[in-house]
């Protein structure tokens, strides 16, 4: 797969050496070509939001204390993926709301197969299109066991608009339109156990 278009990503992060080294990867990421604005304060994201439009802002939940998820999506309304960046532990509850995760152990591979599913980037020449992604596998898991999109939400540590998007794929890859469909097929292929399902009323 080779990604056509500019992304740009704003790296959120006060620690120069996290900083650089993330976006020294983001640089080097093989099949995609990556602008990276870096960024060290919540001042910095604000001028940044204003001067430029990231695709992605990848962002330490813990910059400068804290970082106000609900606040920041209520401030800039155009579609920009929120991504935590985990440097240490963090509280869970801290990680709400965010579209994706990314961590000091994620090699290449990893990081770009996170903004391809990100950014829904098509790769038409993989031969298996119709394969789902492990997150995707982790919601069929969560749909078949009657949860709804905003405790797959908060299960998953991601926001109710990617569990949306997320399920709008499985249904574009797997052509299946009904719930009893999905436990089928979440049952052949071994995402959950039969006594875990919920039955539809």
């Amino acid at each position: 797969m080779k990604f056509q278009d500019k992304i740009l990503i704003a790296v959120a992060e006060s620690s120069v050496i996290v900083r650089s080294g993330l976006v020294s990867v983001l640089k080097r990421l093989p099949d995609m070509e990556v602008e990276v604005v870096e960024v060290t304060s919540k001042d910095g994201i604000r001028h940044c939001m204003e001067m430029h439009t990231p695709q992605i802002l990848i962002v330490n939940p813990q910059l400068e204390g804290w970082f106000d998820v609900d606040a920041f999506r209520q401030c800039y309304k155009h579609d920009v993926k929120l991504v935590s960046l985990l440097c240490s532990m963090v509280d869970s509850s801290q990680l709400k709301g965010y579209d994706e995760r990314v961590t000091l152990f994620d090699d290449m591979a990893s990081l770009e197969k996170k903004i391809t599913e990100l950014l829904n980037i098509a790769d038409e020449e993989e031969p298996d299109q119709d394969a789902l992604s492990q997150r995707e596998k982790e919601i069929v898991g969560c749909i078949v066991r009657g949860m709804t999109n905003k405790e797959i939400a908060e299960k998953l540590f991601i926001s109710v608009h990617t569990v949306m998007t997320h399920r709008k794929n499985i249904t574009r890859k797997l052509q299946i339109h009904s719930a009893a469909g999905l436990t089928i097929y979440a049952i052949v292929n071994k995402l959950v156990e039969l006594s875990e399902v919920k039955v539809q009323e």
